[in-house]
């Protein structure tokens, strides 16, 4: 029996663990845990498929007074392509969402923008509703370009996110953990009609049984922001967080030492799995 400690980094910068998978790091693995912070406890939140793109819009600079004609003004693309979003998001479905920002819109207003830059983020709830999702979002930049006359260029993040897929076996030892310690989760409602965010930790969960729990830190602020950043840093959040910790130790000797446990954990995965690649008929 080994239990491994892995480090892995740049969970929002490109995905670290998916680097890790493709070198191998989770091939010898059984099961692998991990708890992220939130504003309450719940085994599982249906974090979604995510993909990131990045677009550049490439017009022609001119004197914005005395030439404004003989001028390709990127900026517009830009904002025609944010509109377009706009308007798309009238036929998104509840569970989609798409979100940027205008990175780069010219240099001074008297310069028509040669260059303009958005950055934006796609989510489902699956890698199949993500690749829909993905195709409608790329023709509102494609057609900012065209009405605009600029050329276009669409680059996607070096790693797409994949959803993180439930495993009940694991959620159910880890609540019952839980509850020992005192940890009060959240009803299966919350959790069902709920969305959370993205993590690199669904892709581990297409190769290897997982289980990913958030956990209370003693404050309402929301994540992300400047006032949950402190209260992650303060000393009344190590308590939750240790007890988050003991609550995985513990789930972690249930898989150990009980291995028909193990067998339901892979069996799970398995049966989810091949729901997800859709080999089998939702229940």
């Amino acid at each position: 029996l080994q239990v491994t400690v892995l480090g892995t980094p740049r969970e929002e910068q490109g995905g670290g663990k998916i680097d890790l998978i493709k070198a191998g790091a989770f091939d010898d693995l059984d099961v692998v845990f991990m708890a992220h912070p939130s504003q309450e406890n719940a085994a599982y939140l249906p974090d979604v498929a995510e993909h990131d793109v990045t677009v550049k819009y490439y017009g022609k600079a001119s004197h914005a007074a005395a030439y404004p004609w003989e001028g390709v003004n990127a900026l517009d693309a830009a904002v025609l392509a944010y509109n377009n979003l706009s308007v798309l998001r009238q036929q998104m479905k509840p569970t989609w969402r798409v979100h940027g920002v205008i990175k780069n819109g010219g240099v001074k207003p008297n310069i028509i923008p040669s260059y303009a830059e958005l950055e934006f983020y796609l989510r489902a709830p699956s890698m199949k509703d993500l690749s829909v999702l993905t195709e409608k979002v790329e023709n509102c930049f494609k057609s900012a370009a065209l009405a605009t006359g600029c050329k276009v260029e669409i680059k996607g993040g070096e790693n797409d996110y994949y959803n993180v897929l439930p495993n009940k076996s694991l959620q159910k030892v880890y609540k019952e953990n839980g509850k020992k310690l005192g940890i009060e989760f959240i009803s299966e409602d919350c959790v069902l009609n709920g969305l959370s965010g993205s993590t690199d930790f669904g892709n581990v969960t297409f190769v290897v049984p997982g289980l990913h729990p958030y956990f209370y830190i003693g404050s309402d602020a929301l994540n992300h922001t400047e006032q949950y950043t402190e209260a992650a840093g303060s000393q009344d959040a190590q308590f939750y967080a240790l007890r988050t910790a003991k609550a995985l130790a513990m789930t972690a000797l249930d898989v150990i030492f009980q291995p028909s446990l193990l067998e339901e954990v892979r069996e799970d995965f398995r049966q989810v799995k091949l729901k997800e690649e859709g080999q089998i008929n939702p229940v």
